[in-house]
């Protein structure tokens, strides 16, 4: 009887440290595993193809995805993932307006996503990997600071290295400053400055809060504080933008990132620099296919988390209109 007990004991304490390690891989996978964009490579015949899947949550906190390539975006549908294994389906349509579904299964271990999409087409072996991910802290804040009644205008320049570290510049009338201890986390954001007025040396801390396209906080020195507050350079265009295009062919739709240091990305194709200047922007890219090349530029406006201009190539242009995303996540019941 003793060994019984003892034996349904273990048992029950086995059952119990399972079901929570497969809590905690879930919950890992909740947090981690799955959201964000993923650059993807396929094979289909001779051709190495480039895409981005991206994965979020819609207002009413259910999965959604999207298949961005260089000439469109397309939805997901009946998207799983769960303990790793991850599918969905997809319907993409050809230049003749025939439409092609394919399906996706696979897996997302150790930060890789690999699996194979299979359809009438035949099938392609999939790999992919996250998307860097720029912080929200990187770029240019026009900073004003207030002492008493004066108010004073400088930069915050700040950028990112390949390694992830963050390295900034303050310039102001009064020259150039070095800051060090640069640090920003779930949208706070410390940094020490050094600078020198009249051959004498000052030392400050900066403590500040991002959110969206401001920047708030106090410098805190030996002279007291001083309120700055800070706004984004560009940041009306910086985020997602869902763009659509109409012609005879009919309506396509096509995503756009701006990142904060104003590179991004038109579909999977990166773009080195937008140029903004008040409401006005503009940006060039490449296509490829093949062994052929396209250059296309675009030109617009932004107004109110609308943009609208036009597309250009050799083969002609079409008008753009787009909107940006602005997610709201709604608080799921605790019943």
């Amino acid at each position: 009887m003793k060994h019984q007990t003892f034996f349904k004991a273990a048992l029950c304490c086995s059952l119990v440290i399972l079901n929570i390690l497969s809590a905690q891989a879930r919950a890992q996978s909740r947090r981690g595993g799955l959201y964000g964009d993923w650059q993807i490579k396929y094979q289909a015949g001779e051709r190495q193809m480039d895409a981005i899947i991206s994965f979020s949550r819609d207002s009413e906190g259910n999965r959604t995805g999207q298949w961005i390539s260089s000439m469109r975006l397309s939805e997901l549908n009946d998207l799983k993932y769960e303990d790793g294994q991850l599918s969905f389906s997809r319907v993409s349509r050809g230049r003749d307006g025939q439409s092609t579904t394919s399906k996706f299964t696979g897996t997302i271990q150790d930060g890789k996503l690999t699996g194979t999409i299979y359809s009438d087409r035949g099938e392609y072996e999939v790999e992919g990997k996250p998307s860097p991910r720029i912080p929200r802290a990187v770029g240019s804040w026009e900073m004003k600071l207030k002492m008493g009644e004066r108010e004073f205008t400088s930069m915050l320049i700040v950028n990112v290295d390949e390694e992830g570290r963050l390295t900034g510049q303050w310039k102001s009338q009064r020259g150039e400053s070095e800051i060090t201890d640069l640090q920003y986390e779930r949208g706070k954001l410390t940094f020490k400055r050094k600078s020198t007025y009249q051959d004498r040396e000052r030392e400050s801390i900066f403590e500040g809060t991002i959110q969206e396209d401001t920047l708030s906080g106090v410098i805190k020195s030996e002279r007291g504080e001083i309120t700055a507050e800070g706004k984004q350079v560009g940041g009306s265009l910086i985020g997602t933008w869902i763009l659509e295009s109409t012609s005879e062919r009919g309506t396509r739709r096509q995503r756009l990132r701006v990142n904060p240091d104003m590179s991004a990305l038109y579909g999977a194709i990166p773009v080195k620099k937008v140029n903004l200047e008040g409401d006005r922007m503009d940006f060039k890219i490449v296509l490829e296919f093949g062994d052929q090349s396209f250059e296309m530029s675009f030109e617009g406006s932004v107004a109110d988390s609308k943009l609208t201009g036009e597309l250009t190539s050799s083969r002609g242009s079409q008008k753009i209109k787009g909107t940006k995303v602005i997610r709201t996540f709604r608080r799921r019941s605790a019943t």
